[in-house]
């Protein structure tokens, strides 16, 4: 039986023509933010701040990134979150989550914001109890 041998051959790069990339999707995130904020249906749950844990997802429009005009600061996230803690009384989780991704989502280069506020102790046996809330531009 015969034997065949292939011999190696050098290695080949292949290189794409920059032109014909582009960028799909930018996607930003934070993840584990904790605020404190004055929140809760309860009576006793005003007039004292409690802690909220923050993840915030921003789709933003895909572009080359060379510079910080060109994205969006995360520290955007956290000072929004920070000021809407610190802006009153809120009853219910869902409506600062949604009144977070509202204020994010003003941002021109922002297409589609998830939030997702979690709300540690507000119920025994629960290891997490919160919302995720989805704002997309029209």
């Amino acid at each position: 039986m015969p034997t065949f041998h292939i011999a190696p051959t050098p290695a080949t790069t292949l290189k794409a023509d920059p032109s014909a990339r582009r960028v799909e999707h930018l996607r930003l995130f934070m993840k584990g933010l904790t605020v404190q904020a004055e929140i809760g249906l309860y009576a006793r749950e005003r007039g004292r701040r409690q802690p909220l844990v923050i993840d915030v997802e921003a789709e933003i429009e895909p572009r080359p990134v060379h510079s910080t005009e060109d994205t969006l600061n995360y520290e955007r996230f956290a000072a929004e979150a920070r000021a809407l803690a610190d802006g009153g009384h809120i009853d219910l989780v869902e409506t600062f989550a949604e009144r977070l991704a509202n204020r994010l989502l003003d941002h021109p280069i922002v297409r589609r914001v998830t939030v997702r506020v979690e709300k540690p102790g507000a119920r025994d046996g629960a290891a997490e109890v919160g919302i995720e809330v989805c704002v997309t531009k029209a």
